[in-house]
């Protein structure tokens, strides 16, 4: 069986493993999911390690050798983990992997699954077939990702670090995804940056005391000012060099000029897509949580908060320093995750080969690096010297909120979609 027919199956097996990710040791764990991975790599005989950072939370190594041992090695990576889904939410159940209106339905099948299921069939291909890479190809499969990978990559990182001998370079999720401007015309946005990560406790302390009586020090009102301010605040637009380039990119594909003084404008014409690049323009504070008191008539000595922070590549002394200002003088932060912003240059060889290899599956597109406005494990394996890049190439419907899936409901992905993005690696293999 080719890969470009495998990979479908792959991607229901996978999401038929339950993998929720609640952020504690609470879920299923990834262990049984990476099993059916070292088996489908046993198949071809790939010999793979199962490594564990706790119990049940699993990641799967190997590496594969290439045909020149002179190149530098090559990372290609997946996280095996979910975010939680409530069934009755969906139209179909989320751990069941259906094919439905062309699609393979369920958690993971966006995020990221999908990938998963497409290394694994090009790799598998390639091996039954005898077509080897040039270069070293390591895989990894990890743990943790969406509680921001301490228990995956983080740990893989700096606990073995000896599976990343020689990797230079790296390709993951989030990126090679197709946004269309027309019913021709498609721009394959590949991830060049991403932003950095604040997640954030806010802790206000006041005085307590009767909820009857005048408190001039309430905590609830302290910390209620300040995530409102925070909440509030309209961060100014920064451009970074990655946002430059693809503003630049999108305003040659619509032949419309870019006003400086209005971005949003061109980003807007961008449909559904305009949440995910309109967040790329600015830093962000998102008041996510709070949590304070015990009974109506008591005021609270304490009061706390969480807020979902990001700031772009070169303006995490800007941001920290404004949402100080913000938080006023009786409210205290504390880091739940703090992690870096990452930035790369849009070429070289590497960058030439997922370009060639998109526009040979689909001539009609155009190759665009853009800013991730989440995080994904590149955070980690950039500590190790590692460039990386958003590559998972998908050939998308241009009526499909692609974006709006990422931990929502009926996530879903087309199956010509996996298909695509199967033949798309099977090519950057060749080229890379």
């Amino acid at each position: 069986m080719s890969g470009e027919n495998e990979v479908v199956e792959l991607c229901r097996d996978l999401i038929r493993i339950d993998t929720s990710n609640p952020g504690d040791d609470s879920g299923p764990g990834e262990r049984v999911a990476a099993e059916y991975v070292a088996a489908k790599l046993a198949e071809v005989g790939v010999e793979s390690r199962i490594l564990e950072s706790r119990h049940k939370r699993a990641s799967v190594v190997a590496r594969i050798e290439g045909t020149d041992p002179g190149r530098d090695a090559l990372l290609l990576h997946g996280h095996l983990d979910v975010v939680p889904a409530e069934p009755g939410d969906w139209r179909v159940h989320p751990f069941s992997g259906e094919v439905e209106d062309g699609c393979v339905w369920g958690r993971g099948a966006v995020d990221m699954k999908n990938m998963d299921a497409m290394i694994l069939a090009v790799m598998r291909d390639r091996l039954r077939s005898g077509r080897r890479p040039s270069r070293d190809v390591v895989l990894m499969f990890t743990a943790d990702e969406e509680a921001g990978g301490g228990l995956g990559a983080r740990w893989l990182v700096e606990n073995h670090r000896e599976h990343f001998d020689g990797c230079t370079e790296a390709i993951g999720e989030v990126g090679g995804f197709s946004v269309s401007l027309d019913e021709r015309r498609r721009l394959y946005l590949i991830e060049t940056a991403e932003k950095g990560i604040a997640w954030l406790k806010l802790t206000a302390t006041g005085r307590a005391g009767h909820g009857s009586m005048i408190n001039n020090e309430n905590a609830v009102t302290e910390l209620a000012a300040a995530m409102a301010r925070i909440g509030r605040y309209e961060w100014p637009i920064r451009m970074t060099k990655t946002v430059r380039t693809f503003l630049d990119e999108v305003s040659a594909a619509l032949g419309v000029e870019l006003d400086p003084d209005d971005l949003e404008a061109t980003v807007a014409k961008l449909g559904p897509m305009a949440r995910l690049i309109g967040a790329t323009l600015r830093n962000t504070t998102n008041p996510t949580m709070l949590e304070s008191g015990y009974k109506v008539n008591v005021v609270p000595q304490t009061a706390t908060g969480h807020v979902d922070g990001r700031y772009l590549p070169g303006y995490e002394d800007e941001f920290f320093k404004q949402l100080d200002e913000l938080l006023g003088p009786n409210v205290t932060r504390e880091f739940v995750v703090h992690d870096i912003a990452l930035e790369t240059d849009f070429d070289g060889p590497i960058v030439q080969a997922m370009t060639t290899a998109l526009l040979e599956e689909d001539p009609d597109g155009r190759a665009v690096p853009y800013c991730l406005s989440g995080g994904t494990d590149l955070k980690s394996f950039n500590a190790l010297g590692i460039r990386g890049f958003g590559f998972a190439p998908l050939k998308l419907p241009a009526d499909l909120d692609f974006s709006g899936m990422f931990h929502g409901i009926d996530e879903r992905i087309p199956v010509e979609s996996l298909q695509f993005g199967t033949r798309v690696l099977d090519r950057f293999l060749d080229l890379a």
